[in-house]
């Protein structure tokens, strides 16, 4: 029951969030209870995932969750293309992948370590080496693109199609990797403990994926429609709002299960819920919204600013160096949170 009265709680904020919008109110306003919408919409997706999957097994349950999971960045991402709001877009993806892999990792791994009677943090090391080599496959890329951007050669010219065909290679690894890691023994394992709300009736799980995925959808647009004016309003940048905001709202439930996971002991499903995330991101979702971008005027490609290409480097360095010999320690978490505090600082000024 508790469970039903969350997501009619959620359910009434997006209604509020919507009325809000039509009735042009302050857009700070619409901006802010869009935003809490959008992380209450990500937590309700996740509870109504883990139902849908009970019927198919644990590894599909796992595939679900990454997936459904990130419908309020994909949302966030097409709408802010079709208005022209490429640097929201751009820093939307990166910052769900910093926020994923230094913040909530990096918080995760300070509960587990912390809960350990000898303060070490153990777990397996197959998904943080795999989703370390998708992350420089990915970086690889960007690196690649970013350097011909700076240099001015001749591929400068052709940003785009070079980005579509990295996206295509990144899909094709990514679509491998994961055929063959459903079908590796980690996927016998529970993709996420089972939650005291219980499951939900299949149907019923069901509905709520729907209303849900279609509500992300009106949300998104919304919170979109109310960005400039509110980020111009609370003298913020556009870059802060996608790398810090957007990204912490829209991975509500990899950010709150990971953590709460890692804190009762579970260290491997702890990592698999935020490193499948990272991962998908990365090498999936990406990818999956450059070749989208194609609709649009404003084309999404993987020329970053160099700041960011210089933190994604280092920060697949950091997290390899951390996680892949399946263990970690309190200092190696906090480690990991203050490259996030510092890349946010210097995102604030940006």
């Amino acid at each position: 029951m508790r469970t039903y009265a969350v997501a009619a709680a959620v359910l009434g904020l997006v209604v509020l969030g919507g009325a809000l919008h039509f009735a042009d109110v302050e857009p700070v306003v619409v901006f802010v209870v869009n935003g809490a919408a959008l992380g209450g919409l990500a937590w309700l997706i996740g509870i109504a995932t883990e139902s849908v999957g009970v019927r198919f097994g644990p590894a599909v349950t796992g595939a679900l969750q990454s997936t459904l999971g990130n419908l309020p960045e994909l949302f966030i991402v097409l709408f802010a293309l079709s208005a022209g709001e490429v640097v929201v877009a751009q820093t939307s993806i990166l910052g769900s992948i910093f926020a994923n892999a230094m913040l909530v990792l990096g918080l995760a791994i300070v509960a587990g370590s912390t809960r350990a009677g000898d303060k070490v943090m153990r777990f397996q090391r197959r998904l943080p080496n795999d989703t370390a080599t998708l992350l420089l496959l990915a970086i690889f890329l960007i690196v690649l693109l970013g350097q011909s951007d700076q240099l001015g050669d001749r591929a400068s010219r052709h940003q785009v199609e070079i980005s579509v065909v990295g996206a295509i290679c990144l899909l094709a690894v990514y679509g491998a990797w994961l055929w063959s890691y459903l079908r590796s023994p980690q996927a016998s394992e529970p993709a996420v403990e089972q939650p005291k709300h219980g499951v939900i009736p299949f149907g019923t799980a069901v509905v709520l994926l729907a209303i849900s995925g279609v509500a992300a959808a009106f949300v998104s647009d919304w919170f979109v429609d109310a960005l400039d004016p509110a980020v111009d309003a609370l003298g913020i940048s556009k870059a802060f709002t996608g790398l810090v905001i957007v990204a912490i709202a829209g991975n509500a439930v990899e950010n709150v299960v990971g953590i709460t996971l890692a804190a009762k002991g579970q260290s491997d499903l702890s990592i698999s819920v935020v490193k499948n995330s990272v991962a998908q991101i990365a090498a999936f979702l990406f990818p999956v919204l450059v070749i989208c971008s194609l609709a649009f005027e404003d084309r999404l490609t993987f020329v970053l600013n160099p700041v960011y290409v210089g933190a994604l480097l280092v920060m697949a360095i950091a997290i390899w160096q951390i996680t892949g010999d399946g263990e970690a320690l309190p200092y190696e978490g906090l480690a990991l949170v203050a490259l996030y505090v510092v890349l946010a600082t210097v995102t604030w000024f940006e």
